[in-house]
Parts: C-alpha cells; sequence; structure tokens
C-alpha cells in the first residue's frame, strides 16, 4: 500500500509534507504509511480518494491479483524455460504495477501481430511476408475499454437512473413509459414489423428521416423495452456518450461507433434496471436471478449481465464476472467487475461447469472452483436459446455464467447447501491449458507454453503431459 500512495504522491509532483498536510495527518504518521510501518486504514483511504481523486479500486487486492495473472500469463508466453514464482510476480504487481501494465501491453500486442500474421500466412498458402504489427480488432478495444472499467460506467449509470426517475417509468413495464417518451419528446413512433418466415431481419431500425422505431414481433416486452431504451439513449444521452468515446481514444471509426453502440446498451440496461432499485433488490433477493428478471421484465442473460456492472463506489453490489460462450468454446461477452482471469491464448477450462450447462439446458448449474493461485470461486451457469424461426429455422445457443470470490458467496441465494469452508469442495480448474501449472489434469489438451515435457515410453498415464517441468528435471512446477 505504500508504494501506491508513494506513486500517487509522485505522479502529483508533492512532497511528503505537503501530502501529510492535505490529509490531515502529521509528517511522520504519513511517512510511516508510505514505508509501510502503519496500515492505509479505512478513514485515511477515505481521505486518500477525495483528496488524490481515485478510486478506493486502486488499493484493492483484486486489481492487484488481476493484474498478476495477466504478467504470468504474458510471461509463459515468452519462450523463457525460467520460471518466475509467484512472490515475485506479486512484488511485480504491487511495487511497479506500471511496469507490469505495460509487459502485459507488449505482450498482447505481439500476439496479435504473430496471430494475424499466421491467418494471413494461412490465406497465402503458407508464404511468409513481412508484416508490421496490427492493432487490436474493433471489437477487441471495445472489449478492452470496459475490462479496464471493471464494467461499470459511472456517469452513463447515474444518467439513465435519473432518466429513469424523470419519465416516472415503471420497474417491470418500462416499454409503456419508454413508447411515450419516444413519441412526446422526440416525435418518435413505434411500430411492430412483421417478419418474412425464416428469414433474419434487424430487431431495432430507426429512420431518422420519418422518425420511425420498427421492432421486430418476436421480440419479448422485456426485449422491446430494452431496444426503445437504446435508441432513447442515442437521442437523449448521445452527447455523453460521444464525450466517453472521444476521452478514450479509440484507433478507428469502427472501434469509435461500435463502442458509442456498448455504451448505448450499457444506458438502456441501466434504464430498464435501474442502480439503485436493481442493487436493493438483488441484495434483498440475495442475487436469484429468476426472481430478479421476473420482477424487472427481462430475460435471463441480460440479468446476469447487469449483475456484473453493480460497482458505484459508494454503493457496490457482489462484484461478478460475467461470460458467455457457445458449444465450442468461442466466447462472445467477457465483462468482469473482478479479478477473475480466463486465458486469451488458445481456449478456457473444460473442467469448468459452463461447459456441462449445455449437457443440462435450462438448468441453473453451481460449482466451487478453485484457481491454481488458491483462490476460489463460485460459479453459477446456465443455457440460453434465441430461435423465432419456423419448423428447421436456424436457433443460437448459449452458456451464459456468472461467477464471484467465495468470500461473497454467503450473499448469494446459490451458495445454499455448499460446504463453503470445505478445502476439497473446490474443483481445480485453470485458466487454460497453455498457461496453467497443475500437474495432473486428465482434460489436459496442451503442456503449458514453456514447459518441458518428459516422454517415458514404459509408463502410460490417464493424464496427458501429467509430468513436465520448466527446468527439465521431470518434475512439476
Amino acid at each position: 500500500m505504500g508504494v501506491r500512495l508513494r506513486r500517487l504522491r509522485e505522479e502529483r509532483h508533492m512532497s511528503q509534507i505537503a501530502a501529510a498536510r492535505a490529509l490531515g495527518l502529521s509528517a511522520s504518521y504519513y511517512n510511516q504509511l508510505e514505508n509501510d510501518e502503519r496500515p492505509l486504514t479505512v478513514p485515511v483511504l477515505l481521505k486518500v480518494s477525495a483528496v488524490f481523486g481515485i478510486d478506493v479500486q486502486v488499493f484493492s487486492e483484486e486489481e492487484e491479483a488481476r493484474l498478476m495473472a495477466d504478467i504470468r500469463e504474458a510471461l509463459s508466453s515468452s519462450g523463457s524455460e525460467e520460471h518466475v514464482a509467484a512472490a515475485e510476480l506479486r512484488q511485480l504487481a504491487s511495487s511497479m504495477p506500471s511496469v507490469g501494465r505495460a509487459l502485459v501491453t507488449m505482450h498482447r500486442r505481439l500476439r496479435e501481430a504473430i496471430d494475424r500474421a499466421d491467418a494471413m500466412a494461412d490465406r497465402l498458402g503458407g508464404a511468409r511476408h513481412s508484416m508490421p504489427s496490427l492493432p487490436l480488432m474493433p471489437f477487441e478495444e471495445v472489449r478492452d475499454f470496459f475490462y479496464a472499467r471493471h464494467n461499470h460506467v459511472d456517469e452513463l449509470d447515474t444518467a439513465a437512473e435519473s432518466l429513469f426517475h424523470e419519465a416516472k417509468l415503471r420497474i417491470g413495464d418500462v416499454a409503456a413509459g419508454l413508447e411515450e417518451r419516444l413519441a412526446s419528446r422526440h416525435g418518435v413512433e413505434v411500430v411492430i414489423r412483421e417478419d418474412a418466415p425464416n428469414m433474419p431481419s434487424p430487431q431495432r431500425r430507426y429512420d431518422p428521416r420519418t422518425r420511425r422505431l420498427a421492432l421486430t414481433r418476436h421480440l419479448s416486452p422485456g426485449q422491446r423495452a430494452f431496444q426503445m431504451a437504446t435508441q432513447v439513449a442515442f437521442l437523449e444521452l448521445g452527447a455523453r456518450i460521444q464525450h466517453v468515446v472521444d476521452e478514450t481514444r479509440f484507433s478507428s471509426d469502427e472501434a469509435r461507433a461500435l463502442a458509442r453502440i456498448g455504451l448505448a446498451n450499457y444506458i438502456a440496461g441501466a434504464l430498464v434496471m435501474p442502480y439503485g432499485p436493481f442493487r436493493e433488490a438483488a441484495e434483498s433477493l440475495r442475487y436469484d436471478i429468476d426472481l430478479l428478471r421476473q420482477r424487472f421484465g427481462v430475460g435471463f442473460e441480460v440479468t446476469c449481465h447487469r449483475l456484473s456492472t453493480l460497482q458505484r463506489a459508494d454503493a457496490r453490489g457482489v462484484p461478478f464476472f460475467f461470460i458467455r460462450v457457445d458449444r465450442a468454446g468461442n466466447i462472445s461477452k467477457r465483462q468482469s467487475a473482478t479479478d477473475f482471469h480466463f486465458s486469451r491464448v488458445g481456449g478456457t477450462c473444460p473442467l469448468w461447469n459452463v461447459y456441462e450447462a449445455f449437457a443440462q439446458p435450462g438448468r441453473i448449474l453451481r460449482q466451487l472452483a478453485q484457481m491454481p493461485d488458491g483462490r476460489t470461486y463460485l460459479w453459477i451457469a446456465r443455457t440460453v436459446s434465441r430461435g423465432h424461426g419456423g419448423y428447421a429455422a436456424p436457433t443460437k445457443t448459449f452458456a451464459v455464467a456468472l461467477g464471484c470470490d467465495i468470500r461473497h458467496a454467503h450473499r448469494l441465494v446459490y451458495a445454499k447447501g455448499l460446504d463453503l469452508d470445505d478445502p476439497s469442495a473446490p474443483t481445480p480448474i485453470g485458466a487454460g491449458c497453455k498457461v496453467c501449472e497443475r500437474t495432473a489434469c486428465p482434460q489436459r489438451a496442451f503442456p503449458p507454453i514453456g514447459g518441458k515435457v518428459v516422454v517415458d515410453e514404459n509408463e502410460r498415464r490417464l493424464e496427458p503431459y501429467a509430468v513436465f517441468a520448466r527446468d527439465g528435471t521431470g518434475e512439476g512446477p
């Protein structure tokens, strides 16, 4: 904590005496804080937050754990045979977080350049060309924007909540109020469109010339409300959306356009499920997703997504990690208010219950899962399907999962009947085979990057690559 406090002071070009005076502390007491000779108490932390204008999340262990996981992944795929101990990673993440983040950024840029070079080589029949490092794909930029903000955009969340009260919308039935708002304030007519059988069509189409908002008939009442809320967001909060986009320095017009859509959808969720009432309901109902979606008139997935955004500084909910995958393991959504980490190198862990959900469609599955660093999480997962055509029309099926650190599990109804104190209860999982260092996993698909496989033709084990080492000794890390 002392290192972080010193970094904040030095970034603002303040002396220790000036910082102590600003915080109302003696110079000697402040000096002891920077040298970790005294704990950073809650009252002092609140003063630091007010004086330096920073979020207290800067001092959280979760932020440090997330950075440690990212650094571990970067170093694991560097090709070095030298093993970096967890203590060294923790020291780097806590004492020099800016250096750690720079390493992670360089690693991601290198990996993206290599992936694109490989893809280009495949398209050119294996020919090799000298290619410059390419930037992130637009959707990756937007994903990383929300990840960096812990999936919470406070200025837009607050504006949406104010708009909810101003428009006198009603919990669970905002569609009527939004339709009236669009008509009276903006002269927009909402029409329900009939779609051709088994033909894909946009869920929402707005014509600024005729001021008509066409919604497809197959949308549920909650989905219609969400689409109308998205249009209200563009019409009434478009300038604020643009301000957030301009501050972020996206690299392309496409990324900026995708960011505007993502932020408008964020506002729509906050309009349909306003922060204060939704958080209060979540706490009183012990985060029961089915009860919450019934109260607010929305679907399972959008309720999970909204739960992952409840990180207002003075009224935080449970910090969740939200993810959506398909049967092939492709991750189409990944939003995090906490530090849970999955690798971007290769696939995710097959022992994770989000994949088991496909075998039991429509059921909520629970899992206590422990990562290799010892951190344990409570996960819930369930399938969601979308299909609006007739017979033989294509449908989409995903598994969505919501997870939190086990220290928050007692606040969830899904912890009922689980022994949270039993060290043998959690399922050992990893971030992904290529960065996971578990030595005895029957589901391992690849040895870890940088590890050496020990091959013994006289022995056959259940676990593939069960014995590997970074130093060639034949022992696990």
